[in-house]
C-alpha cells in the first residue's frame, strides 16, 4: 500500500473500516476461517508498546531488527507445539495451512504488516531423557513452537502497522474483531502510550556464590580439545551455562532496549511463554532469510574481543580454518537441496558490540523452495555444533551437563507471502521465575587452546551479563554455574 492510501485509511471513520471488512469477509468466508485486518500507525515503537498489547493468552514475542523490521506480537490465535525429527516439515505444514485460511481484510498492506507465523525451535529434536528427568516439566522447551499471534505491531522505517487475528464464524464476530482492533489502535496512538523502557525496572539482585562457571566448563573443554586434536572430530562447539539467582522476576524489555545500542548490528528477540518464562537475546547470526525467492545465510565463526586487531583475526590460521568449515558446510547443505549458492572468496569482519567475528554471506536463488525445509537442512551449522554433525551432536549430549533448550536453535517467522527469516539464538538468556540462565559456546578445532577458549566464552557471556545490574546493597555479586 502506498503512503497516501495508508494515510487515508488512518483517517477513515470506523463505519467505513467496518463496512470494508464485512464486504471482504462475505466474499471470502469459509468454515473456521481466521479473520485478519491491519491499520496503519504513526510514531510507534513496538518494543516500547509491547506491554500495551494485552491478550487473553500471556504469550509475547519481539523481533527487533531496528532500523529494519521491528515486530511485537502477543496472544495466540493458533499454535502448535511438538517434538520429533520431522518438526521442520510439520512446522512448515502448520504455517502454510494457517496462513492459507486467513481472510485478510487488508490485502494491500505492505510487507512489514503481513500476517506472520512465529517460530521457535529447540536445539535438539528430542530432549535428553536424563536431563529431562532431572528438571521440572515446566523447564522443558518444546522441540518447535509455532504461533499465529492475536496481535502484531510492526514498524519499518517511520511507518507502523497494527494487525489482529481472530476466529470468525459470522458477521458479528467480524464486527467484534474490528471494534477491538479500532480500540487498540486508538489506545496506541494516545500520548501516554509511549513508555520509557529504561525505567521499567530497577537493579536486579543476584545470589552470591564462590564457584565460578569456569570450573564446570574446564573438564569438558579439555576433553573436547582432545577429540579435535586426535582427529575424532574436525570441530566441536561446547557451550557453558551461567545461572544467576534473581531477587525479582526479570522483565527482559529494558535489557533488550539497551541492546539496541550495545548490539546495533544484531537482531534482538524475545520469546515469552508466560510472565515467568522468557527466552531472549541479541543474535548476530542469520540462519536463513528468504525474500522474494532470494535466500541468504550467514557463516559467522571466528571471534575476537574489541581490543584485538580485526586484521589479526583475518590472519589467524586457526580462526580461518574454523570459519571455512562453517562456510563449506552451509554451501554443501544448500547444494544438496538443489540450490547453487554463491559466496565471496574471503571472509569479512563483522563487529557486534565488543566482539568482532569472521563473516561470510552466502546467497542463492531459491524460488519454489520452502524456507523451513531449507532451515531444517542447515540446522545446526558447524558454528554452533561441530563436524561431522552427527558425531558432534552425540558428544554434545555427553559433555554438556545441561539441556540446551532454545540456545543455538532457530527463532524467527514466516509470513503470508512465503518470506521468512530465522536467526540462530545465540547471545541469549532464559529467565524462569527467579533464575536466569546465560549460555555461550566456543568452537574447538585442532590447535585450540583452553585459555583462549575460556576468554572467548567469557566475552560472549558478557554480552547480556553486562546489561544487568547484578548488585545488591552496592556490592557486585558473582554468578552461580550449572554443574
Amino acid at each position: 500500500m502506498q503512503a497516501a492510501s495508508a494515510s487515508s485509511l488512518d483517517a477513515a471513520r470506523f463505519p467505513d473500516v467496518l463496512a470494508a471488512a464485512l464486504r471482504i469477509w462475505e466474499r471470502q468466508r469459509v468454515d473456521d476461517g481466521v479473520f485478519s485486518m491491519a491499520l496503519p500507525l504513526q510514531g510507534v515503537d513496538p518494543l516500547e508498546q509491547l506491554p500495551l498489547l494485552e491478550a487473553t493468552h500471556p504469550f509475547r514475542f519481539l523481533w527487533d531488527g531496528a532500523p529494519g523490521l521491528c515486530l511485537a506480537a502477543s496472544g495466540r490465535c493458533h499454535h502448535l507445539d511438538l517434538a520429533g525429527p520431522k518438526r521442520f516439515e510439520l512446522a512448515q505444514r502448520f504455517s502454510d495451512a494457517t496462513l492459507a485460511r486467513l481472510i485478510d481484510a487488508s490485502p494491500h498492506a505492505p510487507a512489514q504488516a503481513r500476517s506472520r507465523v512465529l517460530l521457535a525451535f529447540s536445539f535438539f529434536s528430542h530432549p535428553n531423557e536424563q536431563q529431562r528427568q532431572a528438571q521440572p516439566p515446566a523447564d522443558t522447551t518444546p522441540a518447535v513452537q509455532a504461533v499465529l499471534p492475536r496481535w502484531q505491531l510492526s514498524r519499518h522505517g517511520r511507518q507502523g502497522w497494527l494487525r489482529i487475528h481472530g476466529l470468525a464464524h459470522q458477521s458479528g464476530d467480524v464486527r467484534d474483531l474490528v471494534e477491538t482492533l479500532w480500540a487498540m489502535h486508538q489506545r496506541l496512538q494516545a500520548p501516554t502510550a509511549n513508555a520509557n523502557p529504561q525505567h521499567w525496572q530497577g537493579p536486579i539482585g543476584a545470589v552470591t556464590t564462590n564457584v565460578p562457571w569456569q570450573q564446570c566448563y574446564a573438564p569438558a573443554l579439555e576433553q573436547g580439545i582432545e577429540l579435535v586434536n586426535r582427529g575424532d572430530l574436525h570441530k566441536l562447539v561446547l557451550a557453558v551455562r551461567q545461572s544467576i539467582a534473581l531477587r525479582d522476576t526479570l522483565n527482559p524489555l529494558p535489557l533488550l532496549a539497551r541492546l539496541r545500542h550495545e548490539q546495533a548490528g544484531s537482531c534482538r528477540f524475545l520469546w515469552q511463554r508466560s510472565a515467568a518464562d522468557a527466552f531472549f537475546g541479541a543474535s548476530p547470526e542469520r540462519l536463513l532469510s528468504l525474500r522474494g525467492g532470494q535466500l541468504r545465510s550467514d557463516a559467522l565463526a571466528g571471534t575476537a574481543g574489541q581490543g584485538d586487531s580485526g586484521e589479526a583475526l583475518l590472519q589467524s590460521d586457526k580462526d580461518r580454518r574454523e570459519h571455512e568449515l562453517v562456510v563449506q558446510a552451509i554451501t554443501e547443505h544448500l547444494q544438496q537441496q538443489g540450490l547453487s549458492p554463491r559466496r565471496p572468496r574471503r571472509p569479512q569482519l563483522a563487529r557486534h558490540g565488543h566482539l568482532v567475528h569472521l563473516h561470510t554471506p552466502i546467497t542463492a536463488a531459491a524460488s519454489g523452495h520452502q524456507p523451513l525445509t531449507l532451515s531444517g537442512a542447515l540446522h545446526p551449522t558447524p558454528a554452533v555444533a561441530g563436524l561431522p554433525r552427527r558425531e558432534a551432536m552425540t558428544w554434545l549430549r555427553s559433555l554438556e551437563p545441561f539441556e540446551r533448550g532454545g540456545y543455538a536453535a532457530p527463532v524467527g517467522w514466516i509470513d503470508s507471502a512465503g518470506d521468512a527469516e530465522l536467526r540462530v539464538a545465540i547471545r541469549c538468556g532464559h529467565a524462569r521465575g527467579h533464575r536466569l540462565d546465560l549460555t555461550a559456546g566456543a568452537g574447538l578445532v585442532r590447535g585450540s587452546l583452553a585459555e583462549k577458549e575460556l576468554q572467548e566464552v567469557a566475552l560472549k557471556l558478557a554480552v547480556l551479563a553486562d546489561q544487568l545490574d547484578l548488585r545488591s546493597g552496592g556490592r557486585q555479586r558473582t554468578q552461580t554455574p550449572v554443574h
